[in-house]
């Protein structure tokens, strides 16, 4: 129908009335706002790791020198672990002395690890070190080369570091996760050896622990300190980086471990370094930290640690409960408790507690580790087993830096010679070998090791003694020839 126009416009509806407003509830209570999940240490981020190299590829590093990988060992969160060994006609074997690890160039780790490295564990600084310090031996990796490589339009990042052995959190957990008070002890010795140096080449590390340590491949007497992945330049061109709390750094580091400054998000420090290895001491010796259970609660761990702080006696009874309390323990506490965050600490008056400590029980530092068993065949293969390591195993679970995979097989001649005299050693020829740890012959006493255990370290005398020479007997430490 068509619309009319000039239609009378309609009336509007009249309006209704307001209904009168109620009374305004009451507002209600806000409920308590939720607790927060307690702060959890962060995972590390995964990065892409790059394709297997096949055996025989041959690495250029900086100084043009030219090192031929051999098996892959593993992988991690950054990268993968190969054996390796200077370039030559013959194939790396599982006797190789060296160890490469492979990352692609822009990941993080390796390249903190390199900065530490190429200032600080070159063999010659090291070398020198042991010299004018009248030490026997130092736990840092000696670093020999490293470099970049493109495979397939990707660039990656290598480096040569020594080959090791078992990592020291296998043979804790072997060991019913108690180490005698001796050896720990000793580990202590050995570790504040090894962070001296550190300090005084201006870096700390920042994340001890067992997993961390690793026996010589050659000399499981030594123990060496890996995985710099956290080290930190605590005091660049001799000036100290000053304190200061920062929430986004906070609980850095291994969880159980780490400092309370760490937990504040303070830089590393030397102290922060001696408070961590004072918590290693003690897990080693009763067994379990008390905050250990509640590893996932990071705010609770860190006040658990300032709680003990003020009160040593108390985290003694706690770890201690029915036990004699090691006074070199509280000591070594007390006095890295009052450390300054910027100051030096004395590491030989930490010596000197541990030193005490050891002979309070009779003992003193003799260079014999005692893991009471726990180098077994479980640890380190004895001769004649050949152990594999898969090509997806991670290098978490290999220890990272160093790889113990079983080098060939020996003779029933050889066994058999090793158990009809204990006193004396085979010494096996190789003459393959091109490194500098060819020049050297070490002697390793046996005496007091099991049959096994003098099984491993005279296979790994194969790797350390490659001067060709005709064979002979060396007579045993103390006896007669």
């Amino acid at each position: 129908m068509p619309r009319q126009k000039n239609a009378p416009a309609r009336a509007k509806a009249p309006a209704q009335a307001k209904a009168p407003a109620q009374a305004k509830a009451p507002a209600r209570a806000k409920a308590p706002a939720r607790a927060k999940a307690p702060a959890r240490a962060k995972a590390p981020a995964r990065h892409e790791i790059p394709e297997i190299l096949p055996p025989g590829d041959v690495l250029a590093d900086t100084a043009k020198m030219e090192w031929k990988l051999g098996a892959c060992l593993g992988h991690g969160g950054f990268g993968r672990l190969y054996l390796a060994d200077r370039n030559s006609s013959r194939p790396v074997d599982d006797d190789a002395a060296f160890v490469i690890k492979v990352e692609p160039h822009d990941n993080g780790p390796l390249f903190t690890e390199l900065k530490f490295y190429q200032r600080a564990a070159k063999p010659k600084c090291i070398e020198t070190w042991v010299k004018a310090k009248k030490l026997k031996f130092l736990g840092v990796p000696r670093y020999w080369g490293s470099g970049l490589f493109e495979r397939k339009g990707k660039k990656f990042r290598f480096m040569v570091i020594d080959r090791l052995g078992n990592d020291l959190q296998k043979i804790f957990e072997a060991s019913e996760k108690k180490f005698p008070r001796k050896t720990v002890l000793q580990l202590g010795l050995m570790l504040i050896d090894t962070l001296e140096y550190i300090h005084e080449n201006e870096y700390v590390h920042a994340d001890v622990k067992a997993s961390n340590l690793a026996l010589g491949y050659c000399n499981p007497k030594q123990v060496t300190l890996l995985d710099f992945g956290l080290a930190y330049r605590y005091c660049p061109e001799g000036v100290h980086k000053e304190y200061k709390e920062d929430p986004k750094r906070c609980h850095d580091g291994t969880i159980e471990f780490t400092s309370i400054d760490a937990h504040k998000g303070v830089a590393p420090s030397r102290r922060g370094d001696l408070e961590i290895l004072a918590y290693c001491l003690m897990q080693w010796l009763c067994g379990k930290l008390p905050w250990e259970h509640c590893r996932e609660d990071a705010n609770f761990i860190r006040d658990a640690k300032i709680r003990y702080k003020n009160n040593i006696s108390e985290l003694m009874s706690d770890c201690f409960p029915s036990q004699e309390k090691p006074a070199e323990i509280i000591d070594f506490f007390k006095y890295v408790h009052g450390l300054d965050y910027t100051e030096k600490p004395d590491y030989n008056y930490l010596r000197g507690i541990l030193n005490k400590g050891l002979k309070s029980i009779g003992a003193r530092n003799d260079d014999s580790l005692d893991f009471d068993n726990a180098t077994s065949s479980a640890k380190h293969p004895v001769a004649g087993k050949k152990k594999r390591t898969p090509h997806n195993a991670s290098l978490d679970d290999i220890s990272v830096d160093m790889v113990d995979a079983s080098p060939p097989k020996k003779s029933a001649r050889e066994k058999r010679k090793m158990q009809e005299d204990e006193s004396t050693e085979t010494q096996e020829e190789d003459g393959t070998s091109e490194t500098p740890l060819s020049k050297q012959r070490r002697k390793v006493p046996m005496g007091g090791r099991s049959l096994k255990s003098r099984a491993v370290v005279a296979r790994g005398r194969r790797n350390c003694n490659t001067t060709p020479e005709t064979k002979k007997k060396t007579p045993a430490k103390g006896r007669s020839k």
